[in-house]
């Protein structure tokens, strides 16, 4: 990794990240910062993302590395770490029960995956599609159940669930541009997951005859 991704690229994206995602566009813009469950299950991701080698810790913090070097890496961790507690906070719709579901997901989610040991390609993987799914449930089919009138995709959504009281499965209505904002915000992100640096894992006998074959 050059120097300068890890001391201007990384930190910047992330710093953006945790911008953007704390964004609220209400009757003025606002910012709002992360819940101590979205800064734990922020600690979690991290904790994941070094446990699959996603995230090589030796690369940013080392006895190797000069005093300025380490100083750099611990930035990029604690920028990675704001990004990723906003990036909870976005996702988790504010109140009523779709917030305690979607909580008990990320959690239950973030403690299983770590149990399955994945590695780094099957964990930028299911990091993007299970983002991603979430981001569709609440600003697409949440945020359709949310706003007011009848539109055919609410109509649709209220025969599936037909019997549940819909109160119990709305959210604050959100503004138009929200939904875009999220979307480009969770795009950045994954984006600097996937250039952070990460462990290369030893070489394995079948590696070795492999390159002396070569």
């Amino acid at each position: 990794m050059t120097a300068a991704r890890e001391a201007i690229v990384l930190p910047l994206l992330f710093l953006t990240v945790a911008l953007f995602a704390g964004m609220r566009i209400e009757q003025r813009v606002v910012f709002d910062p992360p819940s101590l469950f979205a800064l734990v299950l922020g600690i979690l991701l991290v904790r994941l993302l070094i446990q699959s080698g996603t995230l090589g810790p030796e690369r940013l913090l080392s006895a190797q590395r000069g005093e300025l070097a380490n100083v750099s890496g611990v930035v990029v961790f604690l920028t990675l770490w704001a990004a990723a507690a906003q990036i909870f906070a976005m996702l988790i719709p504010e109140d009523g029960l779709p917030r305690l579901i979607f909580s008990v997901f990320f959690l239950i989610l973030l403690l299983n995956t770590a149990a399955a040991g994945p590695d780094r390609r099957r964990l930028l993987q299911s990091l993007a599609v299970t983002l991603g799914s979430v981001f569709v449930l609440k600003f697409v089919v949440l945020a359709a159940l949310s706003e007011p009138g009848t539109g055919w995709l609410k109509r649709v959504l209220q025969a599936m669930v037909e019997g549940i009281t819909l109160g119990t499965l709305t959210q604050r209505v959100l503004h138009p541009a929200s939904g875009y904002i999220a979307l480009f915000t969770l795009g950045l992100f994954l984006l600097g997951v996937f250039l952070l640096p990460f462990h290369e894992p030893p070489a394995t006998s079948t590696d070795l005859v492999r390159g002396v074959r070569l």
